[in-house]
């Protein structure tokens, strides 16, 4: 059931072969691990996925290919779920990990002054660095290893109760 489920929501690996971005990788794309969707590249897709996607940083996308392939996981999925923080989810996402990095290293949030300016979106830039990545590092580690158990043991549950249901015929 999950690879069926996966192989019908993923992209081809020709469509993204294709891409713009992706298609500057060059030989790693012709790797057949990184295609291939088994409870190991899909659990290490999960991963790198969600640690990719808490990174405030450019160019996720081939950011999460270069681990897919490195780390041999499923490429498509690893790249479709760095579009878990999207121009909609990005803001939120990365406030929450800039107050768990604020509170992490014990600093106090930087909060506007009188109102929006570019002089406190200067100081914001040069003091809320630090707790902006590290809470996104820590939770996108943390999300990423629940990730890959996660998956790994759903992978595991449903092989095994799939061939307790054919037993049982």
């Amino acid at each position: 059931m999950p690879r069926r489920f996966f192989k019908k929501h993923l992209p081809t690996p020709d469509a993204l072969s294709e891409h713009k971005v992706l298609r500057k990788i060059g030989v790693g794309l012709h790797e057949p691990a990184i295609w291939h969707l088994s409870r190991r590249t899909v659990a290490r897709a999960f991963a790198i996925g969600l640690l990719v996607a808490m990174l405030p940083i450019p160019m996720q996308m081939a950011v999460a290919a270069l681990f897919a392939i490195q780390f041999r996981a499923s490429l498509p999925l690893a790249v479709s779920l760095v579009w878990l923080t999207n121009p909609i989810t990005m803001p939120p996402i990365f406030y929450f990990n800039y107050r768990v990095g604020c509170w992490m290293f014990s600093i106090t949030p930087v909060k506007p002054e009188d109102g929006l300016s570019l002089a406190w979106l200067k100081a914001l830039a040069v003091q809320s660095w630090l707790p902006l990545y590290g809470g996104s590092l820590i939770l996108g580690f943390l999300l990423a290893v629940v990730g890959y158990f996660s998956i790994s043991g759903y992978w595991h549950w449903q092989v095994k109760r799939r061939w307790l249901t054919r037993r049982r015929r």
